[in-house]
């Protein structure tokens, strides 16, 4: 397979202090895959074999509990590390990343790890960065989940992805991703059901406008008040 062309990634935030010639070694290790929507990058519980690179597209990511109920944990964007389960020393994998649109991932194989974050100790602090980010929002998530009604709970998520993942439009800012209602319930430890009735309560309210599974947030300033539970639901 060819090398993969620095230019590729040199813009994203990970690589921007890496010279070229240690770019163009770390991406000598590399191989690409394109993952069609509706494809599992790996499946949970399966032994870790490499660690990957999303360089386009959307994952969301998913987790069965122990009692067979399917939630979803966190979403990958662009320029996000993630299945680096070495780092959380765990040898498999801990849930199911599946694109949500048609994905481009960069892999690299486990035993490459140490000298990946040996030789690049920026590379390194933005590993671990990463993983603090991640750990900060399962804290806000946990929280949110134990202290919030759905409402507050369901605003926060899409607040959360409009900042992560929004795209302006002349009427609002619309979420870049296919996201049906069922992936917000997964998010939120709630129904179909209930955000089926919230998101129609906040269509009439004029906050937000679905449609094709592409969610357009109309009025941010409102849903930021219901997150803060200082709006008035359905």
């Amino acid at each position: 397979m060819a090398d993969i062309d620095r230019s590729l990634v040199r813009a994203l935030p990970l690589f921007a202090n890496m010279q070229d010639a240690e770019l163009d070694r770390l991406l000598a290790r590399a191989t690409m895959r394109r993952v069609p929507m509706g494809e599992a990058v790996y499946e949970q519980g399966q032994k870790a074999t490499q660690f990957f690179l999303l360089l386009h597209g959307r994952l969301k990511v998913t987790q069965v509990t122990p009692e067979g109920q399917q939630i979803i944990v966190r979403v990958v964007h662009p320029g996000d590390l993630f299945g680096f389960a070495q780092a959380l020393q765990r040898n498999d994998y801990p849930g199911t990343p599946i694109a949500a649109a048609e994905s481009l991932v960069i892999c690299w194989p486990n035993e490459v790890w140490g000298s990946f974050v040996e030789q690049n100790p920026h590379l390194a602090v933005n590993a671990m960065r990463t993983i603090g980010q991640r750990l900060q929002e399962a804290h806000t998530r946990i929280r949110e989940m134990s202290t919030q009604e759905v409402e507050r709970r369901v605003a926060h998520a899409v607040l959360r992805l409009i900042e992560q993942a929004g795209k302006r439009e002349p009427d609002g800012v619309r979420i870049d991703f296919p996201l049906t209602r069922q992936d917000v319930a997964e998010m939120t430890g709630t129904t179909l059901h209930t955000v089926s009735r919230l998101f129609s309560a906040w269509e009439s309210q004029g906050i937000v406008k679905g449609g094709r599974q592409k969610l357009l947030v109309r009025d941010a300033e409102r849903l930021q008040a219901l997150a803060d539970g200082l709006g008035h639901g359905p």
